[in-house]
């Protein structure tokens, strides 16, 4: 069925639902009762909530919000669209994985989380550092965990049908034929810089243009700011802690560094083999060999088959006994430093053992933890000074009137900013709270200052409007080398079409290059041969190029192609011809085959996926999908 369903469903389209499966969604718990939907969607009679659509859809906004994005209806329609199409499709996959009976155990979950880099401090998972952030995303831990879980059990599934897709010698041919491609081509560019250059515009000319495009020079509305700042980073990097601090907060944690007894030891390995006997006795030889004095690591490098530990000397590091179970594990750990023993029997086979040291268990010392002692009484003592300002904030916004004696009553400086508009600005991006508060009628046009706003976890500010610049159109004169540049280029661009019309024409009636420059005096001929790999040549040249079909003797292929800079380049693609496989590189053929059978793995999961959707029951709610979300 997979490869009916691959056959009909390749090519971009596959591609893009299969990086939009990849797109992981975590809802927040908001209440959206009131909208008077009951469902966004159902799948197999399974409900979409609004809450989960709408908290969705909000996650993809604040996406192009914090790219800086201002998105009209029309897009933000089709994003919705979009979300509740995932929606659909994560339900549909969901469904399959719980009838199918995919499982991810707990340890596998925690084991994924704790690699997470986010989440480690010094290579190490740090607990306290998981659930800040969680805490700061407004994340709840369980349900963070359970998203943890879908995405593994979708990536076993993704995986399991991936595994199954190959590439037949005929295609991984045909793949190598086109990757070591050559086409013989002629280009010809047309500078349209250089055409611009030469059109001359008139002072009425430019005139007309302003006055029949005046809405498009209108300046945004703006206003300049004064600010207090309370940012949580910023106290934590005044915070002192004097070693007295550490030694108090270290005895109170102590309990959380504990650690079991270690031991290092050197061994030497002699698999069971055939014959037990001759292996035990040559064991005892080796253990009488040390004991007499020649050197352990010797005899470890030239006797022990553990290949893993034989080139150290046999050495085995700092272990606990956990890590050492059954006999091994008890014969090390009733050694003292500098015993030798053996032959000492596990499932591997005999060894000889060498107890080089112990490190004797209980609290870790003090320099081993300082550093993350440090972090949790800055953390704790910056949380402490946070609360206390802004709580001092909030006391002296009673009576406050103007900004220098609210930041003295609580600590901080008055800062400014300039040109901040409705889609944000420095130093707030586009953090909605800030622009509602600064654009409240209050704040605004009486001038009052604002109440404390909460950028994020770790960031609230006061802002107070000094001054107001309205939206107005732009006087002439500070257009009016836009506007040159704009009637210039507008007319270089038709001016270049033409000429690469012309152009276009002259490749098709001959291939002589000669001739065509005495032909066009005035554009630069090139003839080269190229291949797909060149990374010398204008990428959307090559791309144009290698999307020809191969023409034919005497009829070359010719096209008109915008390249990187903006210039029209025209090409004639005169011949082509196949790469010869063993002309690639091994290591390329070697990673081309891995790479066809990844896009064959990734053609064949979209695929299923879109049959999971089309076999399924999807009702949608064209209420919800219609509905005016509360964050547009």
């Amino acid at each position: 069925m997979l490869q009916n369903i691959r056959d009909r469903f390749t090519g971009g389209f596959a591609f893009a639902i299969l990086a939009l499966i990849g797109v992981p969604f975590v809802f927040f718990g908001i209440n959206y009762n009131f909208i008077g939907q009951t469902f966004a969607a159902k799948v197999n009679g399974e409900e979409i909530s609004v809450v989960a659509f709408e908290n969705a859809y909000r996650n993809e906004l604040l996406r192009y919000a914090n790219q800086g994005l201002d998105l009209p209806p029309e897009y933000r329609q089709l994003i919705r669209e979009g979300v509740l199409d995932l929606l659909v499709r994560e339900a549909a996959i969901d469904q399959f994985l719980d009838e199918s009976g995919y499982r991810v155990p707990d340890k596998l979950v925690t084991d994924f989380i704790q690699r997470a880099p986010e989440f480690r401090e010094d290579g190490v998972f740090s607990k306290e550092l998981y659930y800040r952030l969680l805490n700061e995303q407004a994340i709840d831990p369980t349900q963070f965990e359970a998203s943890q879980r879908r995405g593994l059990q979708q990536s076993q599934l993704q995986r399991g049908i991936g595994a199954t897709a190959f590439v037949t010698p005929a295609d991984y041919r045909r793949y190598l034929n086109l990757y070591g491609e050559q086409r013989q081509i002629a280009l010809v560019q047309v500078d349209v810089a250089a055409i611009a250059e030469s059109i001359e515009v008139t002072d009425e000319e430019i005139q007309a243009y302003y006055d029949g495009q005046r809405d498009t020079f209108r300046s945004p509305e703006t206003v300049d700011l004064e600010y207090v700042e309370l940012n949580r980073a910023d106290i934590a990097g005044q915070v002192e802690i004097t070693d007295a601090e550490l030694q108090e907060y270290y005895q109170e944690a102590g309990s959380r560094y504990l650690q079991d007894e270690r031991r290092q030891a050197r061994h030497i390995l002699l698999p069971l083999g055939d014959d037990e006997a001759a292996t035990e006795a040559e064991a005892a030889a080796l253990t009488e060999r040390a004991r007499a004095g020649e050197p352990f690591e010797d005899l470890a490098r030239s006797y022990s088959k553990d290949s893993g530990t034989a080139e150290q000397g046999g050495d085995l590091g700092l272990l606990a006994q956990s890590q050492l179970p059954g006999p091994l594990g008890d014969a090390i750990f009733a050694m003292q430093p500098g015993d030798i023993t053996g032959p000492v029997r596990s499932g591997f086979g005999f060894h000889v053992l060498k107890l080089e040291s112990i490190e004797v268990g209980g609290p870790l010392p003090l320099d081993q933890v300082r550093g993350e002692l440090e972090r949790e009484i800055r953390a704790q003592k910056a949380d402490d000074a946070y609360i206390e300002k802004e709580r001092a904030l909030g006391d002296a916004l009673f009576d406050a009137t103007d900004m220098a004696a609210l930041a003295g009553a609580a600590g901080l400086e008055v800062k400014t900013a300039t040109g901040f508009s409705r889609n944000g600005g420095e130093p707030f991006g586009a953090n909605q709270a800030v622009i509602v508060a600064t654009f409240d009628e209050r704040t605004l046009t009486e001038r009052h200052i604002s109440d404390i706003v909460e950028i994020d976890a770790n960031r609230s500010v006061v802002l107070r409007v000094t001054d107001h610049h309205p939206s107005a159109i732009r006087p002439l004169e500070e257009v009016r080398d836009v506007i040159d540049y704009t009637l210039r280029n507008d007319r270089a661009l038709v001016l270049a079409d033409e000429r690469a019309e012309s152009l276009k024409s002259a490749l098709r009636e001959t291939q002589d290059v000669d001739a065509l420059r005495a032909q066009f005096p005035d554009f630069s001929f090139t003839e080269r041969v190229v291949g797909r790999q060149d990374s010398d040549m204008d990428p959307y040249v090559l791309e144009a190029v290698f999307q020809e079909k191969k023409p034919r003797q005497g009829e070359p292929r010719v096209g008109t192609v915008i390249q990187q800079d903006g210039n029209y380049v025209v090409y004639s693609v005169i011949a082509a011809a196949p790469g010869r496989p063993e002309s690639i590189p091994l290591a390329d053929r070697d990673a081309g085959k891995i790479r066809l059978a990844q896009q064959a793995g990734g053609a064949d999961y979209a695929a299923f996926v879109y049959e999971l959707v089309r076999r399924a029951d999807v009702i949608k709610s064209e209420d919800a999908l219609e509905a005016q979300s509360l964050f547009e």
